[in-house]
């Protein structure tokens, strides 16, 4: 609720999928490449051309219409969907319009906390995509890349079920998630690969759904977030100063974080949208739906729960780990090789592991294996290195093969946690610091922290802190 408003959000999700070749036509399927060089007579309407459609684009859509538990039609056709633009070569677009591949799903989204919201799924269908406009100050006007045209793209609709900004952002990256995992989009939003057009409404609650505005041009999901609830405000403004929401296109500017009109708001009929005559009805065998739908891995959502149900993460810890495929399978790798703790494993995989990632750096291209990990955390556990310590073997042993015992002695990190090495370090300490004893005495609980830096200080590390604590806490009466 916004000032007494309720906020209506619906999302149409465009994937581009990652097929080797495009959706009607042989051009390699491929970003970053030389302007209109991945071209041909189809991809750019040449009169006379026909289409030929790709069968992995079918099944890439059904495997995702399974992941978000919809009813898939094995009948269907493609359409015409007629407009003008100059990155469309043929003033039409090939889409699907009144019978798509996949219809009434819902998608189960974690909300922060546990929370489970039911978000349904309108319906999921096929499509090409159109080229890109290039603006430069290098130039005058507009240049055109015909590249994209005819990359294969699903297009996932929700209904207007989200109400507010945190719920259509959650949706958003859980939807991002299964793409990945299902390995059918690498979903790479600076490379326009995961793109989405955004609703708002905003009503009184118990009256019917308000005027609805479309939002393009958002490239990502903190944008998405910013552009909800702009919107939503914007048109409360309006109507409490006694307007009328006008039903309208707006380009949504992150820059300025504003949108602006772009269009009236078009009706589907204002396409002109009739059958494809140039591509036969798609036609899939039941067994083969079936098939599909069979070779989904745990799909994401399934896999948090598990990490807390059985692991003791917490949702977002859990969440975290799992949005990244890389760090999950990583994870499970590790919890397959013997890994004792599998909080201490997940706090080195968000940090540590992360660290790595965040520069570029893929798991598989450093020496770090799953067992290895696991023998640090195991070495961690079992008190015999320190967590400080631990971090230095980890930057070896991600750059070399190395075996861990050899690096923990060359070194000298092991800890040490023999009861009189600990009470001779603890007995030089308070001696050194009788003001920090006083103050500890006197209720300053801080202090305490201040004795064991000293201790682990004087130990280089390789102190046992919680026996230190221990061995502090009893001398001191504490």
């Amino acid at each position: 609720m916004i000032k007494g408003y309720e906020v209506v959000v619906g999302l149409e999700i465009h994937a581009e999928l990652n097929t080797k070749t495009k959706i009607y036509c042989s051009c390699r399927n491929s970003f970053g490449l030389e302007v209109n060089t991945q071209v041909c007579p189809i991809c750019l309407g040449m009169p006379g051309t026909l289409p030929t459609l790709n069968e992995k684009v079918v099944e890439y859509a059904i495997k995702m219409g399974h992941a978000l538990n919809c009813s898939i039609n094995r009948i269907c056709k493609q359409d015409r969907k007629n407009y003008f633009y100059p990155d469309l070569p043929k003033s039409y677009q090939i889409s699907q319009a009144d019978i798509p591949l996949c219809h009434d799903g819902y998608l189960d989204v974690i909300m922060d906390g546990g929370e489970i919201k039911r978000i349904g799924v309108e319906r999921i269908h096929i499509e090409e995509d159109a080229g890109k406009l290039l603006h430069s100050d290098k130039f005058d006007g507009s240049l055109v890349d015909f590249n994209r045209c005819g990359v294969p793209l699903i297009e996932i609709v929700s209904r207007p079920d989200m109400r507010s900004s945190a719920e259509a952002k959650a949706y958003l990256e859980t939807v991002r998630s299964i793409l990945k995992y299902i390995d059918i989009s690498d979903c790479k939003m600076q490379e326009g690969s995961i793109r989405c057009d955004v609703n708002v409404s905003v009503h009184k609650p118990g009256e019917p759904f308000g005027t609805r505005c479309e939002m393009k041009n958002v490239n990502s999901f903190s944008a998405a977030v910013r552009g909800i609830d702009y919107e939503a405000n914007r048109q409360i403004e309006i109507l409490e100063a006694g307007g009328e929401v006008v039903q309208e296109t707006r380009r949504w500017d992150d820059q300025k974080g504003m949108s602006v009109s772009m269009r009236s708001k078009e009706d589907a009929q204002d396409y002109r949208y009739f059958p494809e005559p140039d591509l036969l009805t798609i036609v899939v065998p039941e067994e083969k739906v079936r098939e599909l739908k069979e070779t989904l891995p745990e799909l994401p959502n399934a896999k948090i729960m598990r990490y807390v149900r059985d692991f003791g993460l917490s949702h977002s810890d859990a969440a975290m780990i799992v949005d990244v495929v890389e760090k999950s399978a990583f994870f499970e790798s590790c919890i397959a090789a013997g890994c004792k703790s599998p909080k201490l494993l997940s706090n080195w995989v968000l940090g540590e592991i992360s660290k790595f990632m965040n520069e570029g750096t893929a798991i598989s291209d450093t020496k770090l294996t799953p067992e290895k990990l696991s023998e640090l955390i195991g070495l961690i556990a079992d008190g015999k290195i320190s967590t400080a310590a631990a971090k230095t073997v980890f930057d070896i042993i991600v750059r070399e093969n190395r075996d861990i015992a050899s690096i923990i002695e060359e070194k000298g990190l092991a800890q040490v946690s023999d009861q009189t090495a600990l009470e001779a370090i603890a007995d030089s300490v308070l001696a050194e610091n009788e003001k920090s004893v006083s103050d500890y005495k006197a209720g300053k609980t801080n202090a305490l922290g201040y004795l064991v830096g000293q201790c682990m200080k004087a130990s280089k590390g390789k102190a046992n802190p919680g026996a230190m604590k221990e061995i502090i806490l009893k001398k001191i009466g504490g």
